[in-house]
């Protein structure tokens, strides 16, 4: 009856250290979201007309195609947006920020190869191959290419993070939001994207560089 007694205290106790962890774990989530969101809310615009002019655009890269062989709508809407905001007068270039760190994986081409559909002409598409992340496009857009206010080109959520990264970098950005991917087909973005605003902090405090910066690319 002893043992029986023992065991449930020692469950009681672990289940209220476990519940306590996650609990603070929602805590740091949440505050992460939310200081990002609220930083960003007044330097993100949907409408062309209400955006500010810059010199560049930063589009984000993402993949054309997911993996089981459908579009990537995030891919298309942003594609869109950067087209029609170049269209609009708003940007005169469009540096494309994204990964291509693999064989027959290149964000940035295939970006370009999409915008040229939209007939953006190609002399003001500039190509970043070293976007591996978020901090490092809007870093690399200042240290690489010269530019220490642009324009960044995502959905809504991404480009809330990237302005904060941003801010906290001394560079002058607004965002100009592609449309969104629907609830349930972006869950699994969704959540990602919790976290990634944590880990945003965590490279702050860490002082996180740009996995690669190099020689300077003047954008004319």
């Amino acid at each position: 009856m002893a043992n029986k007694n023992k065991r449930k205290e020692v469950v009681g106790v672990l289940a209220g250290v476990l519940f306590t962890a996650c609990l603070l774990v929602g805590i740091v989530i949440l505050s992460c979201h939310v200081r990002i969101r609220n930083y960003a809310k007044e330097l993100v615009y949907d409408d062309t007309e209400q955006i500010p002019e810059n010199k560049v655009g930063l589009l984000l890269g993402t993949t054309p195609m997911l993996k089981n062989g459908r579009s990537n709508l995030y891919f298309d809407y942003r594609i869109e947006a950067a087209a029609e905001l170049y269209k609009s007068g708003k940007i005169k270039y469009i540096l494309i920020s994204g990964d291509n760190r693999r064989r027959n994986y290149n964000e940035p081409e295939e970006m370009k190869k999409a915008l040229l559909m939209y007939h953006i002409p190609d002399s003001v598409i500039v190509l970043d191959y070293a976007g591996l992340r978020t901090l490092d496009s809007v870093v690399r857009a200042r240290e690489i290419f010269g530019q220490d206010r642009f324009t960044v080109i995502s959905q809504r959520f991404h480009n809330e993070r990237a302005l904060f990264l941003a801010g906290k970098h001394g560079i002058q950005a607004v965002g100009f939001n592609a449309r969104d991917v629907d609830t349930y087909a972006g869950f699994k973005t969704r959540i990602r994207e919790l976290l990634a605003r944590v880990k945003v902090f965590i490279d702050l405090a860490t002082r996180k560089q740009p996995r690669h910066l190099g020689e300077p690319i003047p954008i004319p």
